[in-house]
């Protein structure tokens, strides 16, 4: 099995053991349309990949062999045991918040695949339903077992997650109507939207399982360089995978006028991004588009810029011991920027 198979079977395992964590302890219940539309991105699909780093990160603190154990019951180094599984949902159940919000932000139509939440029910149900996962989270999040100071830490870490995401997200909406945006203001944006919640769920476990602070530290640094590795990534894949792999219109960020590693590059360049295609552009002039940002160096900056972000994410792991959570913790890191979609 290739190094690529590993991770991917790895996540396929844990995924599983997600999915059926997210049936049990989100059921469809009274009042069903309002459950429902939270439950409906959850079982539209996703990787389960910020959930699947959570278990990880907990089995390489403990030294436990993967798969080895009960994740409901997972034994912490300094004694006790501690349901890392519900907090794994718990940073699944926010991921998924973020998307229902945000889909209504933008007014998409799309999201993996099926109708966006606002599109399939209606906008007042979806807002709801992002409501009702944001609260879920913070509930599970308090019944992992862990002893209360560790708890009590575990939340504020998630408190402040999501409030750096909505500030993430408010700088998203106020660069499109800004021109000056640089590299800097860009990755401050896509830490706090993308990349924190990914320190979260590496950061989480060590918490809950009392982890000293050093760990604590490189598993949240780790999260921040391979989350903001991440949305760099899904910028790209953004401008080079179809819309059928997509699920949304290929080439959306450009349509939208949203700033990018890649829009900024290529506006360095001289490139007017804004003009690089029309509001309802056909697969021609997005390929056309594609072929200026690659001419100007666009899209390898990104690229490159991604791969170093993961070079100093898996730098952070030597914190952790050697064994095979660690490996598959690297392995995940390079399997974000190497994914199709």
């Amino acid at each position: 099995m290739s190094d690529t198979e590993r991770v991917e079977a790895a996540i396929a395992e844990r995924r599983a053991i997600v999915n059926d964590a997210i049936t049990e302890q989100l059921p469809v219940k009274k009042p069903e349309r309002l459950y429902s539309a939270s439950r409906y991105l959850l079982d539209a699909g996703g990787k389960r990949l910020r959930p699947t780093i959570l278990l990880l990160s907990a089995e390489a603190i403990s030294e436990i062999e993967p798969m080895s154990t009960d994740y409901r019951a997972f034994p912490a180094p300094t004694g006790g045991e501690v349901d890392v599984l519900t907090a794994a949902v718990s940073i699944e159940v926010i991921q998924s918040f973020t998307l229902i919000h945000d889909d209504i932000m933008d007014d998409d139509d799309l999201r993996r695949g099926v109708p966006a939440v606002h599109r399939e029910y209606d906008l007042e149900t979806a807002i709801l339903a992002g409501d009702t996962l944001y609260s879920k989270a913070f509930e599970y999040m308090l019944e992992t077992g862990a002893p209360a100071e560790r708890s009590v830490r575990a939340l504020d870490e998630l408190a402040t997650t999501c409030t750096e995401i909505c500030e993430g997200q408010a700088l998203d909406v106020d660069f499109e109507n800004r021109t000056d945006v640089t590299t800097e203001e860009y990755l401050e944006m896509v830490e706090f939207k993308t990349a924190v919640l990914y320190a979260a769920a590496a950061a989480i476990p060590a918490i809950l399982l009392g982890s000293n602070d050093e760990t604590v530290s490189a598993l949240h640094r780790y999260g921040l360089d391979i989350g903001r590795a991440f949305q760099i990534q899904d910028d790209l894949l953004d401008l080079t995978v179809s819309s059928d792999t997509l699920g949304k219109q290929r080439g959306s960020d450009l349509v939208e006028g949203k700033r990018t590693i890649v829009s900024l590059h290529a506006r360095n360049q001289g490139i007017d991004v804004e003009e690089l295609v029309g509001t309802d552009p056909t697969d021609a002039e997005i390929e056309a588009a594609v072929d200026r940002l690659e001419a100007a160096g666009s899209i390898d900056f990104a690229r490159e810029m991604a791969a170093d972000l993961i070079a100093d994410g898996k730098h952070q792991l030597n914190v952790l011991p050697d064994g095979e959570a660690k490996l598959l913790l690297e392995g995940i890191a390079d399997f974000l920027i190497n994914r199709g979609y």
